[in-house]
């Protein structure tokens, strides 16, 4: 054996294995005759295969994977911490941030805290309260067509890459119209949102959701009973109800295991107990089961958004109290951040006391009487809690988020340990984990 401290070799009672870092295989390949032997290898955090950069340290004996940890860390951004240095509303621009994929939950998870503290849930709008749905709605489809896109494209399944991220693009678009940007948009705020519906919106929802049910169908075709695909998926990954339970996995990953679990039914939020859907359910526990609930899921979610553009009604999208309705009186300027020229004209020609208000709200923002709160939404990935500490000051004296996918890679061991490699690719995938969620 070579003594390069990256190329060393333990005994263990079920044989040698070797720690090899890339470069040194000659060093072990002269092994006992017929002598067991494993090794330690890394995937990630630079792989393909790993939902951005997660590290899978792997003890592996021949392409059986006897061990499996995750690393984590990568991709740290102190998002929870930069948030005690901002204000309230300031917040929402970095939860957005944080799973990436479905920033309209960070946002509404967030916001829903803030007015648990504030006092006002009861006093959202019906209209921005049905908008947040809509768009939570549209953000679950794109999030899940990113995950069969992505995972279909680690099993070799190019075409659904394809045709995922292009259908993707169309909900992009609509986010675009609405708020000004694709991702992170920053658009839930505390009070409602930052500004209504633009005209012809309600009939673009429309035609892209019935666009979006004749490829959605299309694409599932193409998978769904393939024999290729079912022999990378089926029985691959398994996790009972008990795993689940046992280590906090929530959202498509539990109910494959046949439990009708959704916060959307069990614990109702921004009225979701006013709309017809179902939860969609799989008994096999694997990796294919968890594909049929996202692809259902889907066209459950487009079921939604149609029933919340036939629910909107005329109104305010913004709590009525001023003082705490950001931006206050305004509506969005050609910069995007409420510098409504005609309502700067009023205050500053017509009230010195309304300009000062609008100054101060703006800067300083608003208080928030101390105590805590949690609010937790169901996410494309499971729970998406926030909890939310003030102590009475404009600016959050702690955030901290429970992260779905931070709770679903604990199951890594349990789904791929036992398998070979190639499985474990394709049970990472069916967890789907945003390690912008993960490292926040």
């Amino acid at each position: 054996m070579s003594t390069d401290m990256f190329s060393t070799s333990f005994d263990t009672t079920e044989g040698k294995v070797y720690n090899v870092s890339g470069g040194d295989w000659e060093t072990i390949q002269g092994g006992t005759p017929g002598e067991k032997s494993r090794m330690v290898i890394n995937m990630g955090p630079q792989h393909p295969s790993t939902h951005g950069v997660l590290r899978l340290i792997l003890e592996v004996e021949g392409e059986t994977v006897v061990q499996a940890r995750c690393g984590i860390g990568y991709l740290h951004t102190g998002i929870e911490k930069n948030m005690e240095f901002r204000n309230w509303v300031q917040g929402t621009t970095y939860v957005t941030r944080m799973d990436y994929l479905s920033p309209i939950f960070n946002e509404t998870a967030y916001c829903l805290a803030v007015e648990k503290l504030l006092g006002i849930t009861d006093q959202i709008p019906e209209r921005a309260t049905t908008i947040r749905v809509l768009m939570m709605e549209l953000n679950r489809v794109s999030s899940h067509l990113v995950a069969l896109a992505t995972g279909g494209m680690e099993l070799g399944a190019l075409t659904a890459m394809t045709n995922g991220f292009r259908d993707r693009e169309l909900i992009l678009d609509l986010f675009e119209m609405v708020t000004g940007l694709r991702m992170n948009m920053a658009y839930i705020r505390p009070g409602g949102v930052a500004q209504d519906l633009p005209e012809g919106a309600e009939q673009k929802i429309r035609d892209t959701v019935k666009l979006l049910r004749k490829r959605l169908k299309d694409n599932k075709s193409i998978l769904v009973d393939n024999p290729i695909w079912m022999l990378r998926t089926k029985g691959i990954g398994k996790l009972d109800l008990t795993g689940c339970t046992a280590l906090g996995i929530t959202g498509p990953v539990l109910r494959s295991t046949g439990l009708p679990w959704d916060l959307r039914k069990t614990q109702p939020y921004c009225g979701y107990e006013n709309y017809e859907f179902d939860v969609v359910t799989e008994t096999s526990a694997d990796t294919y089961g968890r594909f049929l609930i996202r692809v259902e899921e889907m066209n459950q979610s487009l079921n939604i958004v149609e029933q919340a553009l036939d629910r909107l009604k005329p109104g305010p999208v913004m709590v009525e109290d001023k003082k705490i309705a950001w931006p206050s009186q305004l509506s969005l300027g050609s910069d995007g951040l409420g510098n409504s020229l005609d309502h700067i004209r009023k205050i500053m020609g017509t009230s010195m006391e309304a300009l000062i208000h609008h100054f101060k709200l703006v800067t300083e923002g608003f208080q928030v009487p101390a105590g805590q709160a949690y609010a937790a939404v169901e996410s494309p990935r499971g729970e998406l809690g926030a909890f939310v500490i003030s102590d009475g000051g404009t600016k959050p004296y702690r955030v901290h988020f429970r992260d779905p996918s931070f709770n679903n890679l604990q199951a890594v061991s349990a789904m791929g340990e036992g398998g070979q490699i190639a499985d474990l690719v394709a049970a990472v995938a069916s967890l789907d984990p945003v390690m912008g969620g993960v490292d926040r």
